[in-house]
């Protein structure tokens, strides 16, 4: 299936970026569309399961699916295939953070461009 993929820059290393990622208590401070996290552990692990409030109020199941550690994770949000993340170093001091979507939900790019620039903001 095709992505949609929004990129930023942040001058930070990646070790350093991939805590505001991977850790859920992270996840509203950047996550534009998310109030609250629950989950069954602290950070993204393959078969994480837990809950994400959204900025609705409501609450929907997740479930993480890929991850590779210290480098990208993947989740599937009430079942159906949701965002990907990625870090990536660019050199020893700074990162490239990716947010992905499936096509179909190519509108969503506006959210992750916001979770971005979250993301940069708390890293530098």
């Amino acid at each position: 299936m095709r992505h949609v993929a929004s990129s930023v820059d942040v001058a930070a290393p990646a070790s350093a970026v991939w805590p505001l990622l991977a850790e859920f208590r992270h996840w509203p401070s950047w996550g534009s569309t998310v109030r609250a996290v629950r989950a069954d552990a602290d950070a993204v692990a393959p078969g994480v399961t837990g809950k994400v409030q959204t900025i609705l109020r409501f609450w929907l199941p997740f479930r993480i699916t890929d991850v590779e550690p210290g480098r990208s994770w993947h989740w599937r949000v009430a079942d159906i295939a949701a965002t990907g993340h990625l870090v990536e170093p660019v050199d020893a001091a700074r990162s490239r953070v990716t947010l992905t979507v499936a096509w179909p939900l190519a509108p969503y790019a506006v959210a992750l461009r916001l979770a971005l620039r979250n993301v940069k903001r708390l890293a530098e």
